[in-house]
């Protein structure tokens, strides 16, 4: 008997770096894989091949590019836990790789729909992991998409997907494949990718840990994290209308905008100038009435905070829920998100005059800027609010503020810079000035807004980053560095957080 030709029946796989005469093939292939997803360009492969070609994969399959992956080398730390897609790729063209990395991040995964049992995604993943062992990084992440969530949206939250998922209870092809490959969930952003509908635009920011990563002597610092910020010192006049009132809060919107700013800052109760057309002279009254326009102001801050692309603190309002009146700030994020945070101290006289009840819970909240936490008026003269707020992580706390005479504006900015100092945070105060003579409780207003720093070479001269003139209508724009923040916090001229006598003292929060 001849001997067998066994090469007849050879089929060849070959995994190796992308090439530019790749590029048209792959472009077709994240057709046949992401169908209605914006593609690649081929700009941005060529772009990947000329920045990070060793971080550029496809599996081969008889002469057929059938999967592919894409990544690059970043500091993770330098990102918020926040970001998109284009954040982290510099809008696919991965131009911020660092080559000093200590993480490398995968941007792409694709495998040809006709080929997904051959262990592809497997291999390409392999072949990360080995890279990351080669260039000594510390970890993989990834931001994963959850292409079967559509089918239970309706059903449950993105993290209860998640978890279904984890315990094997939902099967999901990206999120199950990661999981089965080593990957961790760290947590879940919203409007990753924008055109990924089957997910309703969330992802799963993963990491796979290197644990033959050797520490690096070099040390890496973020040049800077600039936050511009507007603290409108609002104006309290009559107004006819609800109508009215919106023009008058976009106009500041706009001028916030147009400065570039990432916060705009509006006063405590601001809303209370609807109350100069309700023609109601009893208080009480006048705030349950005051309550009804709950929906179109949170409405109003929603669609401006989108449009103008700005992250608005909308000053606070007050709110009836279980027939008892709050005092309550929103964040509106500029990605249409809201967040809001009860006054947790109440003041005699709103207690007195309007029968507003406390709540309890000290809220931080992520942003695109870092966490930030609000604490409205009186509740920044309690120390314990701060610190709290800062070992939750807090780099900025704002506070709205609505007072009547200097006193109490001196209350609020004095404890707004003591909190500044003590916990090395960024503070932001703004205020109403003018007055509403037609209305009982909310005749007159003093207040000077402005922004403060730590005391420390690093920061603002008398820690002021800029305060307007009192009790003029304008704004005040300044910016605030969170890296420079976080290098003082480890080794400025003081350090109140780390120099804590906790073996003493320590601060329990109950909720």
């Amino acid at each position: 008997m001849s001997e067998l030709d066994v090469s007849k029946f050879e089929k060849k796989m070959e995994l190796r770096g992308i090439r530019k005469e790749d590029i048209d093939e792959i472009l077709a292939l994240q057709n046949e894989c992401f169908p209605g997803m914006d593609p690649w360009k081929r700009e941005h492969l060529e772009s990947h091949l000329a920045v990070f070609p060793e971080g550029q994969f496809c599996v081969e399959y008889e002469g057929k590019i059938i999967g592919t992956c894409s990544s690059l080398m970043v500091n993770f730390d330098e990102y918020d836990d926040q970001h998109t897609w284009d954040d982290i790729t510099d809008e696919g063209y991965i131009t911020n790789h660092n080559p000093d990395g200590y993480n490398l991040y995968g941007i792409e995964v694709m495998v040809h729909p006709e080929y997904r049992r051959m262990k592809i995604g497997k291999r390409l993943y392999d072949a990360r992991k080995d890279l990351a062992r080669e260039l000594n990084v510390k970890s993989i992440i990834i931001g994963g998409r959850i292409p079967n969530y559509h089918k239970y949206a309706d059903q449950m939250k993105p993290s209860e997907y998640v978890e279904e998922v984890k315990f094997q209870n939902i099967y999901d092809p990206v999120l199950t494949f990661q999981l089965m490959n080593g990957f961790n969930v760290m947590r879940i952003n919203p409007n990753y990718l924008p055109d990924d509908k089957a997910s309703r635009r969330y992802a799963t920011l993963m990491e796979w840990n290197n644990v033959e990563y050797k520490a690096k002597t070099r040390r890496h610092f973020r040049s800077s994290f600039p936050v511009r910020i507007c603290a409108i010192q609002y104006a309290m006049k009559k107004i006819s209308s609800f109508d009215e009132f919106a023009n008058q809060v976009e106009y500041y919107v706009d001028v916030a905008a147009d400065f570039g700013s990432d916060f705009a800052v509006f006063p405590e109760i601001f809303t209370t100038q609807l109350m100069s057309f309700m023609d109601e002279d009893i208080p009480s009254k006048a705030v349950r009435r005051l309550t009804d326009y709950t929906e179109p102001y949170i409405e109003l801050f929603t669609d401006l905070a989108v449009k103008y692309n700005v992250n608005i603190i909308g000053g606070s309002h007050f709110v009836l829920e279980d027939e008892k009146i709050y005092n309550i700030a929103y964040l509106f994020r500029r990605d249409g998100t809201i967040e809001k945070q009860y006054k947790i101290h109440v003041t005699p006289n709103e207690r007195r005059w309007w029968g507003i009840h406390g709540s309890d819970g000290i809220e931080v909240f992520d942003t695109d800027c870092g966490k930030i936490a609000i604490q409205i008026c009186y509740d920044i003269e309690f120390p314990e609010l701060g610190r709290i707020a800062t070992d939750k992580g807090a780099n900025i706390i704002f506070t709205p503020f609505c007072t009547d005479d200097r006193q109490g504006y001196l209350r609020v900015r004095y404890c707004a810079q003591a909190r500044a100092v003590e916990n090395q945070i960024y503070t932001v105060i703004a205020g109403t000035i003018g007055n509403l003579s037609q209305v009982e409780n909310m005749d007159v207003q003093y207040a000077q807004s402005g922004i403060f720093t730590p005391s420390d070479f690093a920061f603002s001269r008398d820690g002021i980053v800029g305060e307007c003139h009192p009790n003029i209508e304008t704004v005040v724009v300044g910016d605030v560095d969170l890296e420079i923040l976080r290098r003082q916090r480890q080794s400025g001229t003081v350090r109140q957080l780390r120099d804590r006598r906790k073996d003493l003292y320590e601060i329990h929060y109950k909720k």
